[in-house]
């Protein structure tokens, strides 16, 4: 992770302007835990977790979640989000490049990732795949929310650079592709579902 990125997300926390945090967790994460068919609920993994939104909602829904961002101000608002809510989610802080430095045990069902990835610079792409290769079970699912490739007159520092759907098929060579189906906003987005070989 970037110092850059590490700081810009620092501050937009501090100053309370988060545009990515809606506080609703999106209809493609609903449909694979509650729509037909679903998943049976296992361990998930939410990357780049945020205020908890997404982890407690999986969680509400039976799964055993860990959530995980490097800025502490967002997991302190997840576990009193899990908190209030009485349900129990393992809130770590920590760089999604380096989870083999955390207390996560291998073995996830499903591992989500709502704009953490994309986020990242080139170089740290690498070892991010790496890391989610590593903790996703054989035959896991992986949901991947990601901008497209930006273009250089609309991206600044701060604007994720994005993906497009060939460079994730060849970045997660371990996983398959199972589909990658258009956002509904103006940056070439796609929600991405991935299964672990």
């Amino acid at each position: 992770m970037s110092v850059f990125s590490n700081v810009f997300f620092r501050l937009m926390y501090r100053r309370g302007f988060t545009p990515w945090d809606s506080g609703v967790s999106p209809p493609e994460l609903v449909d694979v835990i509650d729509g037909t068919p679903r998943l049976t609920p296992g361990r998930a993994l939410d990357l780049g977790c945020g205020t908890g939104t997404t982890s407690v909602y999986m969680a509400s829904k039976g799964w055993d979640v860990t959530g995980v961002d490097f800025v502490p101000r967002p997991i302190r608002a997840a576990r009193a989000k899990a908190a209030a809510a009485g349900l129990s989610v393992s809130f770590l802080v920590g760089d999604v490049t380096r989870l083999h430095q955390l207390p996560i045990e291998p073995g996830f069902d499903l591992l989500f990732d709502q704009g953490c990835f994309h986020s990242l610079p080139d170089s740290a792409r690498p070892a991010y795949v790496r890391e989610v290769s590593r903790v996703a079970r054989s035959d896991g699912t992986y949901l991947l929310y990601a901008f497209g490739r930006q273009p250089d007159v609309r991206r600044r520092r701060f604007f994720p650079k994005g993906i497009s759907p060939d460079e994730t098929r060849a970045l997660f060579e371990d996983f398959e592709m199972v589909e990658a189906r258009p956002g509904t906003d103006p940056f070439g987005s796609h929600w991405y579902t991935l299964r672990r070989r």
